[in-house]
C-alpha cells in the first residue's frame, strides 16, 4: 500500500518515543524473522514506489543473490542450481511470511562449496600451466554455463587461475634479465603469486559470518525495489556515518588485515595517534586493552571489524595496544581516543592567476553532514568559508569541481545553492500522493555574485545534481564536462531498526536506507536516468562506459512535474557568446580529440571478453595493447601553464602537517596538468571579460 511518506514517518517518529508500534509489534525472538518483518515494513509502507512481491520480484530476488554469492560461477554446479530452482517463485512468499529458508539452503551450501573450492585451486595451481595450448578464457560469466561435473569444476579453475597466472609468469619472463632464472622457475614463481593472492582472499572469505552474508540477501530483495535502497548491517551504518560526517571517535588509524595480521596502513593527519607520532606504518595490532580493564583481547587472526570495535572510542578515553614493531620489537602503546577529521572528505581551494586576474576554485568531494548534529562542520558553511578566504585573495571568478562527488545531504545542497542567489527554489521534493514541496533558499544574502562555473563528469551525483541542475536553470553558472551526470534524482532516508524495536535482545540490527521521495529540478524536470546536460560537453576516459543511472538495474523512471516559480539570474555576462567560444576552443583541441579516442580504445579494452591463454598469443597481444596505448601518451604528458597555491591560511598548516603538504602539492600538480580546469579558468576569463565590458557600457550609457 502507497502511503504520504511524511505522514509514515511521523508515525515513526512518535513511536519511537514510546519505543514501539502502537499497530506493529516487532520484538520477535527470532532475530532473522525480527529483521525481515522490520525491513517488508519499511519496503511495504515507506519506499517512493511499492512493488508487488509476487513471483516476478521472487525471480529477480532469485537471480541478483546467486550473482552475487558467487559471480564467477566458481562454486555451484548445475546440481545445486537445479535444487535451487524450486524457490525460484517461491521467494515471494517466504518474503511475506519473514522466512529466510532460501538464504539458508544456498548460504549452507555455499559454505561446502567454498571449502571445495580451496581443495581444487590448490590442486590446479600444484601442477605446471602448459602455455603452449592453444586455448582462450571467457570472462563473459553471465551466460557461462555451471559447471556439471568435479572434471568440468576443475577445468572452469584452471583456465581462471591460468589467466591469472599468466600475467604474472610475463611479467617475470620480461623482467628475468640479470637472475637469468630458467622459465620453469619462473613459472613456479607464477603460480606460488597466485596461490598467495588466493589464500589471503580466502582469509577474508572466512571472516564473513552469516549475517554478512544474510545482508547480502536482504539487499538482493531491497535492490529490486530501486539501487539505492540498502540494509546496512551495524559495521556499514557505521563506516557510513563516517563518510557523511567526515569524522568519527577514535584514534586516526587505518587498519589492513593480511591472513591472520592486522597492520597500521595510515595514519591519519592530524589525529591523535598522528599527533602522539608513535604509532607507524606498517605496526602488527596483537592486542588491545581498554584503560579501565587488566586483560588484553588477541586480535591476531580476529575479524577486521571486530578488531575495529575493539580501537574505537569516545573522545577523551585511552586504548593500550600491544605492537609488534616494523624493527620486530614488541611495546604496549597508550593513545588518546578523540574526534578523527577525515580531511580528504572536506572542501579545499586554491587560487590560480590567469593574465593578471585572479581565481579561485573549490574542490568539494561530498556533501558531508552530521546527521547528530548540523551545526558543526558540513559541506555548505565549509564552502561559505573557502569563499570568504578566496574573496579576500582578490577572486575575479570561481570554479566549483563537482567531479566524481556523488552527493550526500539534501539540506547542505539547499544552503549551499544559497551562497550564490539572492533567494529562490533550489529544488523541487515530491512524495508519493503528496503534493510537491519546493526548497528554497530564503537568506537575501549572496555570497558570490560574480562569474561561476560548475565542473561535472559521469560520476556526479544525486546533491551535485541538484546544485548544477540549479545554477543551470537560473543561468548563474556555466556548467562544463561529460554529456550528461550520473542521473540519480532521488532521495533516500535511513531509518536505525533497533528504534522500531520494543524491547531488542538481538543486539544491533544495523540500519535500513529506502526510497522516500524524487526530486526534480526548478524548471520541472527530473534528473533520473538523464542527469544533467553540461553547458559545454567535453569527453573523459568515462565517456563510452556504462556507469550510470540508467544502467543500474530497477532504477525508477523519468518524468517532470509543473516547473517552480523562479526569476533567471539577473545576468551581467554574456553567457551565449562564452559557452560558444568555449565550444569552439574544445572542438578544436588536438587534447580533447586525443581524449575522445582514448575513451573509445578504452570502451573497447573492456568490452573484450575473450583472451588467449597461449603465451607468445598473450605476448603479442600485450604488445599491440601497449604499442596502441603509446598514442595516448600525451594526455599525460599535457601541462597548462597555470600554477594553483596554497591561501595563505593554509601555508604555516602545511609547513606542520608533512601528509597536509604531500597532499596539497599532489592536488595542486594534477590541476596544472588537468585540461578541463584550465578550460573552466577560460571561461571564467571570458566571463569576467564580459562582466567588465558591461559594466563599461553601463558607465557609458
Amino acid at each position: 500500500m502507497k502511503r504520504n511518506i511524511n505522514i509514515f514517518l511521523v508515525s515513526i517518529l512518535i513511536a519511537f518515543a514510546s519505543c514501539s508500534f502502537t499497530s506493529k509489534s516487532f520484538d520477535d525472538p527470532d532475530k532473522d524473522k525480527l529483521l525481515m518483518q522490520l525491513i517488508t515494513y519499511l519496503l511495504e509502507e515507506g519506499h517512493f514506489e511499492p512493488k508487488d512481491i509476487n513471483d516476478t520480484f521472487s525471480e529477480g530476488v532469485y537471480t541478483s543473490f546467486l550473482n552475487q554469492v558467487d559471480p564467477f560461477k566458481n562454486y555451484f554446479y548445475q546440481s545445486d542450481i537445479d535444487e535451487f530452482e524450486q524457490f525460484k517463485t517461491e521467494i515471494d512468499d517466504q518474503i511475506l511470511d519473514h522466512d529466510v529458508h532460501f538464504f539458508n539452503v544456498v548460504y549452507e551450501r555455499l559454505l561446502i562449496r567454498i571449502e571445495n573450492s580451496r581443495e581444487i585451486y590448490k590442486q590446479v595451481l600444484g601442477t605446471p600451466f602448459d602455455y603452449d595450448l592453444e586455448e582462450t578464457f571467457n570472462t563473459e560469466y553471465e551466460s557461462k554455463p555451471y559447471a556439471t561435473s568435479k572434471s568440468e569444476m576443475k577445468d572452469n579453475w584452471r583456465k581462471q587461475l591460468k589467466f591469472s597466472t599468466l600475467s604474472n609468469y610475463h611479467d617475470l619472463v620480461n623482467s628475468n634479465k640479470e637472475s637469468k632464472k630458467s622459465n620453469s622457475v619462473l613459472e613456479v614463481e607464477a603460480r606460488a603469486s597466485t596461490l598467495k593472492s588466493l589464500n589471503e582472499s580466502a582469509s577474508y572469505m572466512d571472516d564473513l559470518r552469516r549475517d554478512d552474508w544474510l545482508s547480502m540477501y536482504i539487499n538482493a530483495i531491497a535492490e529490486e525495489f530501486d539501487p539505492h535502497t540498502f540494509y546496512f548491517a551495524p559495521q556499514d551504518k557505521d563506516r557510513f556515518d563516517a563518510q557523511m560526517s567526515g569524522k568519527y571517535e577514535g584514534i586516526g588509524a587505518r587498519l589492513q588485515k593480511k591472513m591472520d595480521v592486522i597492520t597500521i596502513t595510515e595514519v591519519i593527519s592530524g589525529g591523535s595517534a598522528w599527533r602522539q607520532n608513535k604509532l607507524e606504518v606498517g605496526d602488527a595490532i596483537l592486542e588491545v586493552r581498554q584503560e579501565e580493564e587488566i586483560e588484553a583481547v588477541n586480535v591476531v587472526g580476529m575479524r577486521l571489524d571486530d578488531a575495529v570495535k575493539l580501537i574505537k572510542g569516545p573522545k577523551g578515553t585511552n586504548v593500550i595496544l600491544t605492537l609488534k614493531k616494523v624493527d620486530g620489537t614488541i611495546e604496549d602503546l597508550s593513545i588518546p581516543r578523540d574526534e578523527i577529521e577525515l580531511e580528504e572528505t572536506y572542501a579545499k581551494s586554491t587560487i590560480v592567476e590567469k593574465e593578471g586576474t585572479t581565481f579561485g576554485v573549490i574542490n568539494l568531494p561530498k556533501f558531508y553532514i552530521d546527521f547528530e548534529d548540523y551545526n558543526s562542520r558540513n559541506a555548505a558553511t565549509d564552502v561559505k568559508k573557502e569563499i570568504e578566504r578566496l574573496k579576500a585573495e582578490g577572486m575575479q571568478g570561481l570554479v566549483l569541481d563537482l567531479r566524481n562527488n556523488g552527493g550526500g545531504s539534501l539540506k547542505t545542497v539547499v544552503d549551499m545553492g544559497g551562497l550564490f542567489i539572492k533567494e529562490g527554489p533550489i529544488v523541487q521534493v515530491r512524495s508519493t500522493g503528496e503534493e510537491k514541496e519546493v526548497l528554497k533558499d530564503t537568506d537575501r544574502s549572496i555570497e558570490w555574485e560574480g562569474p561561476l562555473v560548475i565542473l561535472v563528469n559521469e560520476l556526479s551525483a544525486s546533491a551535485s545534481e541538484i546544485l548544477a541542475a540549479a545554477m543551470q536553470d537560473y543561468k548563474r553558472a556555466i556548467v562544463i564536462g561529460s554529456k550528461q551526470t550520473y542521473g540519480k534524482g532521488t532521495v533516500q532516508n535511513i531509518i536505525d531498526l533497533n528504534r522500531m524495536i520494543r524491547s531488542n535482545t538481538n543486539g544491533d540490527m544495523g540500519a535500513f536506507k529506502f526510497t522516500t521521495q524524487k526530486y526534480y529540478r526548478i524548471n520541472g524536470g527530473s534528473t533520473q536516468l538523464e542527469g544533467v546536460k553540461s553547458d559545454v560537453v567535453v569527453p573523459d576516459r568515462y565517456s563510452y562506459i556504462e556507469i550510470g543511472e540508467k544502467d543500474q538495474d530497477n532504477p525508477l523512471e523519468w518524468d517532470e512535474i509543473a516547473p517552480a516559480n523562479y526569476n533567471l539570474w539577473e545576468r551581467t555576462f554574456d553567457y551565449e557568446t562564452t559557452i560558444k567560444k568555449s565550444k569552439d576552443r574544445m572542438n578544436s583541441s588536438a587534447e580533447i580529440k586525443l581524449i575522445d579516442d582514448n575513451a573509445r580504445w578504452i570502451k573497447t579494452i573492456r568490452d573484450k571478453s575473450v583472451y588467449t591463454l597461449n603465451f607468445s598469443k598473450y605476448s603479442q597481444d600485450l604488445e599491440l595493447s601497449e604499442s596502441e596505448a603509446k598514442r595516448f601518451d600525451a594526455l599525460s604528458d599535457y601541462q597548462t601553464n597555470l600554477t594553483f597555491e596554497s591561501l595563505p591560511y593554509e601555508r604555516p598548516l602545511m609547513e606542520q602537517d608533512s601528509v597536509l603538504k604531500i597532499n596539497r602539492t599532489r592536488w595542486h600538480e594534477n590541476l596544472s596538468k588537468d585540461i578541463y580546469m584550465e578550460e573552466a579558468i577560460n571561461v571564467l576569463s571570458d566571463l569576467e571579460g564580459s562582466y567588465n565590458s558591461s559594466k563599461l557600457a553601463q558607465i557609458e550609457d
